[in-house]
C-alpha cells in the first residue's frame, strides 16, 4: 500500500529547504535545557518564518531536551490561515514530510479525535497551512522517535478544543504544542505593551482576557489553558519578543511568545 505523504508547503520560504542548513538553523535556535526546571507537558510557541520567530520558538523547544527519549507522541494544534474549518480538522495523510525526513501520523490518536463531533478530516485545510509545519523541524531535532497528530483549528467552540485536548492528553509520552503568534502589525512600542498584557493573561490562565486579535492561535491557546487550569498546571513565560527585535522593521511588527505548561 502506498503511504500518503503531505509534502512541505513552506520549506524554502519560512525555513531552509536544505537539510543541512535547516538542521544547523534549528540547532542554533535551541538553547540548552535549564537546570532545576521540570520538563513541560505542553508548550506554546510561534509559527512565523524562522528569521523572525525561530529564536523565540527555540527557547521553548529547548525545554524538551530532557524528554528526548520519553515523548513519543506530539499533539500539534494551531490556527487555520488559508482554508475555513468549522471546528477542528485532522489530516488524512500517513505522514508529514520536511527536509529532515517524514514524521508519521499517530493513527490511533486520529481515530480518537475523530470520535468527537467537532473533528473532521480535511486534507485541504492542511495542504498549505504553515502554522503546524514550521514546528516539525524543531521537534525532529529535539525528540528521538515520535508521531504527531496535527490539528487545524477553525471556528471551534472553547469546549470543543478542550474536549479534543482532554481526550489526547495522555501521560509522559505525550506533549502538546499550541502554535500561535501574538499581535499583528502594530508599531514596536504598541506591540510590546499589547503582547505583555497577553503574556500576563496566558501565565495567569485568564482565558477570558485573551481575544482573537491578541493571538492568531487564540482558540488553541485558550483550550490548552483551560485544560491546564483544570489539571492544576502552571504556565511560565520563557521569551517575549517581536519581529522588530529579531529581523524586521519597527513600524509594523508581529509579536511572538514562548511559554511552557507543567
Amino acid at each position: 500500500m502506498n503511504r500518503r505523504i503531505r509534502p512541505p508547503a513552506v520549506a524554502g520560504s519560512f525555513y531552509p529547504d536544505d537539510p543541512t542548513a535547516l538542521a544547523a538553523a534549528v540547532d542554533a535556535f535551541l538553547g540548552p535545557a535549564p537546570t532545576g526546571e521540570a520538563p513541560p507537558k505542553a508548550i506554546i510557541a510561534p509559527h512565523a518564518g524562522y528569521i523572525y520567530s525561530g529564536p523565540i520558538a527555540g527557547s521553548a523547544y529547548g525545554r524538551l531536551r530532557p524528554v528526548r527519549n520519553v515523548v513519543t507522541r506530539v499533539v500539534l494544534i494551531g490556527p487555520a490561515h488559508r482554508v475555513p474549518v468549522a471546528g477542528l480538522a485532522v489530516s488524512g495523510a500517513d505522514a508529514f514530510a520536511t527536509p529532515l525526513g517524514d514524521v508519521p501520523i499517530d493513527g490511533a490518536a486520529r481515530t480518537a479525535a475523530l470520535a468527537l463531533p467537532a473533528v473532521e478530516v480535511s486534507d485541504e485545510a492542511h495542504a498549505r497551512e504553515h502554522s503546524l509545519e514550521v514546528h516539525l523541524p524543531f521537534l525532529q531535532r529535539v525528540l528521538a522517535r515520535f508521531a504527531i497528530l496535527p490539528l487545524v483549528v477553525g471556528d471551534a467552540e472553547p469546549d470543543e478544543v478542550v474536549a479534543v485536548l482532554e481526550r489526547l492528553w495522555g501521560g509522559p509520552e505525550t506533549c502538546i504544542v499550541a502554535s500561535t503568534d501574538l499581535s499583528h502589525y502594530h508599531d514596536h512600542a504598541t506591540a510590546a505593551a499589547h503582547d505583555r498584557r497577553t503574556a500576563e493573561a496566558i501565565v495567569a490562565r485568564a482565558v477570558a482576557r485573551i481575544g482573537d486579535r491578541d493571538a492568531c492561535g487564540a482558540r488553541s491557546v485558550r483550550g490548552l489553558l483551560e485544560v491546564a487550569r483544570r489539571r492544576g498546571l502552571g504556565v511560565r513565560l520563557v521569551d517575549l519578543r517581536s519581529s522588530g527585535d529579531t529581523a524586521g522593521p519597527q513600524d509594523r511588527v508581529v509579536g511572538y511568545g514562548a511559554f511552557t505548561v507543567g
